[in-house]
């Protein structure tokens, strides 16, 4: 069985635009208006997800999702402990030396949540179950945390942990996925209509 699989990254929110680790702050009216805009440009799926967070829910709900988007614990964006809410400049003035070891090495959590690479795992897992679905599943759309679309690429191309800091994902980009026992690709550009 094949899975194809879109990757929806959220609009813009106000952490988003305040380099804030996410606090739960909803979609800005610029995001909502813009997701807005974007629905008819967003396929047609057979299932739909979301990562659990408010600005994921509500950029689902703005593009118009159907059917109606499940939240997924194992999409939600990683943990940043006791550094939720704050700014990263903020961060880097107080623990330097945290940040620097964050930035760099993908099993660390200086901040008391969860390591990138522990976030990899858990969201490669999550795709790996989409091959065991009982049935073709049709396509599957999922709006999903930066983070979580950043840890999904490196499982599919089996990328160092390293490389989760070298893949920049705008707001409402798509990335397309297609799948199968376990081995993933993904696929580049699309026809312009």
């Amino acid at each position: 069985m094949t899975v194809r699989l879109t990757l929806i990254s959220p609009a813009t929110s106000e952490a988003l635009r305040d380099v804030r680790f996410d606090d739960e702050s909803p979609l800005d009216p610029a995001g909502t208006a813009r997701a807005e805009a974007a629905a008819a440009a967003v396929p047609r799926t057979a299932r739909s997800y979301t990562s659990p967070s408010l600005r994921c829910r509500q950029t689902a709900r703005a593009l118009g999702l159907r059917p109606e988007p499940v939240p997924v614990p194992a999409l939600a964006g990683c943990d940043m402990g006791r550094w939720r809410g704050l700014t990263l400049d903020a961060v880097a003035a107080a623990e330097g030396e945290a940040v620097a070891a964050w930035l760099s090495d993908p099993s660390a959590a200086p901040h008391g949540g969860e390591s990138l690479r522990d976030v990899r795992t858990r969201v490669g897992t999550w795709l790996d179950t989409l091959s065991t679905l009982p049935d073709e599943p049709g396509p599957l759309t999922a709006v999903a945390e930066p983070d979580v679309i950043r840890a999904a690429l490196i499982h599919v191309l089996e990328a160092p942990d390293a490389s989760f800091w070298r893949l920049d994902v705008r707001p409402l980009s798509a990335v397309h996925l297609t799948g199968r026992a376990h081995r993933w690709n993904l696929r580049l550009g699309s026809p312009l209509e």
